[in-house]
């Protein structure tokens, strides 16, 4: 009948977080508004957008110029000797440039490809704007959850403050043990403050990145464990040279330096500028002239080829540059990894240790069909609630340690040693969820690869 009551409790605990919560925080929708408002991403859109109109421009003749004059013999007044003088005419010359062949098209190339590193920049802008939203999301759940844990565990200091101040007034207890006994709930009173500090920038990081005005509300987040990472390293590896935008735009300024590369040698060839002309001479017969003008890059040796070496070192600048992006974050997706793995065998542990006492509780065998059928009922109801039994068996835990002080069969040392352990214990465990899931999505920023909820 105990265990039952016990049972009960627990169960009616866990039920009624579940049936009294307040409408949460959705990350999908917080990512939906940051990728439509953030001011970031926007800009970095509309420099895609801007990029996009340049290639047509690039790979387009230069515009054709058109001049009118007249030449006049004996005065400069116009048409003084047209008709009678050989020299004088009124005309009309068209001249269009040329490139020489190839050139056009290169340049076409080469804005074609800024336009592509500049969608793929603003791909990794949406990525790390995304990336800080969850950070900022991860943070705040946690802000949350260590709140709740400390609320609770000052609500049993103050009882056991109660039993220690009682105990004392009856000559059971020291004077120094209810100084310990505050001095407990002091630690637990300014770590709430503190928590409730860490809450309020969150809420203000997270209004920043949606771009909604300050002091906007924000509903706690929800209670959702952090997926578990099935990637492999190898894996992310494989997904980071694919998907990432910072190698992908990399790969493009590499494309870009050989097209520069390429047209810089063109320069070594004249462009031509044809011109074409219509001269009226009055009385006279018209004349009439086409010309090709060719410019002649008769300094290649100092200037032409000297472009040509600068295109060169442009090119292997930017290669190095994507070797160093490739190292760089392959040393980062190891370190994001490999700190995932720790944070997530450190939950597990926590959690396995923290469990069993629960866990076997529920599955002892009892004396009729009707315990267990509740038993069954009650396991089934905590099973449902994510990160409940973790704290319901620290509370039971302490909870019991106290019992036993205010019957005297626990003394003071042990009951202050449980309460410090529980509640490191409690918080260590969501130290790690937090860490796990920021690792989470800075490997998703740097792999682009889907790894959180």
């Amino acid at each position: 009948m105990r265990r039952r009551v016990i049972l009960i409790l627990a169960v009616s605990a866990v039920s009624g977080v579940a049936q009294t919560a307040k409408p949460r925080e959705n990350l999908r929708g917080l990512t939906s508004e940051a990728i439509s408002n953030n001011p970031e991403i926007v800009a970095a859109q509309e420099r895609y957008e801007s990029a996009r109109q340049r290639p047509t421009q690039e790979s387009s003749l230069p515009d054709p110029k058109v001049s009118v004059g007249y030449t006049s013999v004996g005065n400069p007044l116009p048409g003084a000797g047209l008709g009678s003088q050989v020299l004088a005419n009124a005309r009309l010359m068209v001249s269009q440039e040329v490139p020489f062949p190839g050139k056009l098209k290169l340049k076409g190339d080469i804005a074609y490809t800024d336009a592509q590193a500049k969608f793929e920049q603003y791909q990794s802008v949406q990525l790390a704007v995304v990336s800080r939203l969850k950070q900022a999301y991860y943070r705040l759940q946690y802000t949350y959850a260590i709140s709740d844990v400390l609320v609770r565990n000052r609500a049993l200091l103050e009882q056991f403050l109660k039993a220690t101040e009682d105990r004392y007034s009856v000559g059971k207890a020291v004077q120094q043990d209810v100084f310990k006994a505050q001095m407990q709930l002091t630690v637990i009173e300014t770590r709430i403050v503190k928590i409730e500090q860490e809450r309020r920038s969150r809420e203000a990081e997270i209004n920043s990145l949606l771009n909604r005005a300050a002091g906007s509300p924000i509903n706690r987040p929800e209670d959702e464990p952090p997926k578990d990472l099935t990637a492999t390293l190898e894996g992310l590896f494989t997904s980071a040279r694919e998907k990432s935008p910072i190698l992908a735009r990399d790969r493009k300024l590499i494309q870009r330096s050989e097209l520069a590369a390429n047209i810089a040698r063109k320069n070594l060839y004249p462009d031509v500028t044809l011109n074409a002309g219509y001269y009226n001479r009055g009385g006279m017969p018209p004349a009439y002239e086409i010309r090709a003008d060719f410019a002649i890059p008769l300094y290649s040796w100092r200037k032409q080829r000297a472009g040509v070496n600068e295109r060169v070192s442009d090119l292997s600048q930017t290669r190095s540059a994507y070797e160093a992006s490739d190292q760089t974050l392959r040393a980062q997706i190891q370190d994001e990894f490999s700190k995932a793995q720790a944070s997530a065998r450190l939950m597990k542990l926590y959690a396995q240790t923290q469990a069993p006492q629960l866990h076997g509780a529920l599955a002892t065998p009892t004396t009729s069909n009707e315990d267990e059928l509740f038993v069954a009922q009650a396991a089934q109801n905590l099973r449902t609630i994510s990160g409940q039994i973790v704290l319901l068996q620290s509370d039971m835990a302490l909870r019991a340690s106290i019992i036993g002080y205010e019957t005297g069969t626990v003394d003071f040392p042990s009951v202050l040693s449980s309460a410090s352990v529980v509640l490191e214990f409690e918080m260590n465990y969501y130290d790690e969820a937090l860490n796990y899931s920021l690792a989470l999505s800075r490997l998703e920023e740097i792999t682009g690869q889907p790894l959180t909820n």
